[in-house]
C-alpha cells in the first residue's frame, strides 16, 4: 500500500514538472525519504537521476514547440554544471556525519540537508502562492546576474538534488528577456543537464544504487510527465500553480516537525 502511494507520487511529480516547468522536482526527495524510507544523501542522488531524466524528455518536447532559448540556457548552464559537480563531487562527500551546534546539541547532516531543502520549499511555495512569475517585467538582458544565478542554483541542487525550476524561471524572464513558455522550456533543459552532471559526479564516489528500484521509479514519473503533456492542451499550468504551492507549503511544514522535534 505504502509503496503504491510512493509510485502514484511518482506520476503526479512528472504531472507537475510538464505542466509548469518546476516544483515537481522538489516532491521527489519527501516522497523517497518518507515513504521509500532511503537514506537522505542517497535520496539526493535519485532525486537528480529522475528529474534529470522526467525534464530531459519535457525539454525534447520544448525543443520540437521552439520554446527554448539555447544561448541563454547555456550561458546560464555553464557555471551551475561547475557549481553542482564541485558541490556533489568535494563539498557533500567531505561533510560529517553529525553538525555541533551547542556543546550539549548537534544535528545530524542528513536532518540538516532535509531541513535546508524545506526551506527551499517554503521559497517556492510562495513564489508559487503569489505568482510572482506572472508579474515580472521583462528587462533587458544581464549576463554578469545569469551567471551567479547559475553559480548559486547549481549550489542548490548539489546540496538538495532539487531543480530549482521556481528560481530559474522568474530569471530567466526577469533577466533573460524570455517569455514564459520559453523560460520553463528552456529551465526544463537546464533542469536536466544539471542533473546528469550532478549524477556523474555521485557515480565516481561509488554509490550503492538500486538501480531496479530507480527506474521503475523514473518510468512512473516519466508516464505523469506525458499525462502532464495531454493534460497542458485543456488546461493552463498557471491555474494549478497557487493549489501546488500550498501543498508544497503542507510538506514543507511536515519536515520541519519531523526533523527539528
Amino acid at each position: 500500500m505504502i509503496d503504491a502511494i510512493g509510485y502514484i507520487s511518482a506520476i503526479i511529480i512528472g504531472i507537475i514538472l510538464s505542466l509548469i516547468g518546476s516544483g515537481g522536482s522538489i516532491l521527489t526527495i519527501p516522497v523517497l525519504v518518507y515513504i521509500f524510507t532511503i537514506e537522505p544523501i542517497l535520496a539526493t542522488t535519485y532525486s537528480l537521476f529522475i528529474v534529470g531524466l522526467t525534464a530531459f524528455f519535457g525539454a525534447i518536447k520544448n525543443i520540437k514547440k521552439g520554446n527554448i532559448d539555447f544561448k541563454i540556457g547555456l550561458i546560464f548552464t555553464s557555471p551551475s554544471l561547475l557549481s553542482i559537480y564541485f558541490t556533489r563531487r568535494f563539498i557533500l562527500p567531505s561533510l560529517p556525519q553529525k553538525i555541533k551546534i551547542t556543546d550539549t546539541f548537534y544535528y545530524k547532516t542528513e536532518q540538516l540537508i532535509l531541513i535546508f531543502l524545506a526551506l527551499i520549499m517554503v521559497l517556492a511555495a510562495v513564489s508559487m502562492i503569489t505568482n510572482r512569475n506572472n508579474s515580472i517585467i521583462k528587462k533587458e538582458i544581464n549576463y554578469f546576474i545569469i551567471i551567479i544565478e547559475g553559480l548559486i542554483i547549481g549550489l542548490v541542487t548539489g546540496l538538495v538534488g532539487a531543480g530549482g525550476g521556481f528560481l530559474i524561471i522568474p530569471m530567466l524572464v526577469l533577466f533573460g528577456g524570455l517569455s514564459m513558455k520559453k523560460a520553463i522550456g528552456t529551465s526544463l533543459m537546464i533542469i536536466s543537464l544539471k542533473s546528469l552532471i550532478g549524477i556523474i559526479g555521485d557515480f565516481q564516489l561509488s554509490l550503492n544504487i538500486d538501480w531496479p528500484f530507480l527506474l521503475s521509479f523514473s518510468c512512473f514519473s516519466l508516464f505523469g510527465m506525458f499525462i502532464g503533456l495531454y493534460i497542458s492542451r485543456f488546461m493552463s499550468g498557471e491555474k494549478l500553480k497557487k493549489i501546488f504551492g500550498y501543498f508544497v507549503l503542507s510538506i514543507a511544514v511536515f519536515i520541519f516537525l519531523k526533523e527539528l522535534y
